[in-house]
């Protein structure tokens, strides 16, 4: 049976009407690069950079955080260490929380000041005799030239690994408060001249035990 002339007349006419599929997806794909042409941002490489994180420069840092912030922050707040000594041997965690600085689980960290008689140097450390301290407790400066440890950032107590990128940028802030201790304090400091004689330091120091006594001082002097 054929069909009517109209009717194959009107499939005709509406196949004619269809629009090819690529047709479609080419003008989808124009659309979306116009929309995304409108919303993006176009930068100049100048305006790109300034935008971009700064990387972080020890040396700046250091010179920047040491002598103006680290050296009152640890004078304020520096313990008599005999009296340190004493509240560390009775209970380690009560003195932390009176008289240091930490950060999450790390051990505690203290600014101390003694008064005692210089010994000799050796290995980068310069022996102390304080009085008022337990017997068999060493007290030890370090005087360089190789400074060791986080002491000086982590007993100032407003410096926290929050203010950093990552871990690297957090140790190298440490290293970097040393070298400028070691410039600032030590660089002019003869302490082989000073054995035997009465001195008065300031510092810091992170205690593995009561008794062992290493400080990483921001001021030696000679005399009470």
């Amino acid at each position: 049976m054929s069909m009517p002339a109209t009717t194959r007349q009107r499939g005709a006419q509406a196949s004619g009407r269809r629009i090819p599929a690529r047709w479609i997806a080419v003008a989808v794909a124009v659309v979306l690069l116009a929309a995304i042409g409108f919303s993006t941002q176009y930068r100049s490489p100048e305006t790109a950079a300034a935008a971009a994180p700064k990387k972080f420069d020890p040396v700046a840092y250091g010179a920047a955080t040491y002598e103006s912030k680290v050296v009152p922050a640890i004078e304020k707040d520096a313990v008599a260490l005999p009296v340190l000594i004493k509240a560390l041997v009775a209970d380690k965690e009560a003195a932390g929380e009176k008289y240091g600085h930490h950060q999450g689980i790390g051990l505690y960290s203290f600014p101390v000041k003694a008064t005692g008689t210089a010994g000799e140097v050796r290995s980068g450390l310069m022996s102390v005799t304080v009085p008022g301290l337990p017997k068999g407790t060493r007290v030890s400066v370090q005087v360089g030239p190789a400074i060791n440890g986080t002491a000086l950032r982590d007993a100032a107590g407003f410096i926290t690994f929050g203010q950093f990128l990552n871990q690297v940028e957090y140790a190298d802030a440490a290293t970097a408060l040393n070298n400028e201790m070691r410039q600032k304090l030590l660089s002019t400091l003869d302490a082989g001249s000073l054995d035997g004689k009465e001195i008065t330091f300031v510092g810091a120091f992170s205690p593995l035990t009561p008794t062992t006594v290493t400080v990483t001082p921001v001021s030696i002097e000679e005399g009470p």
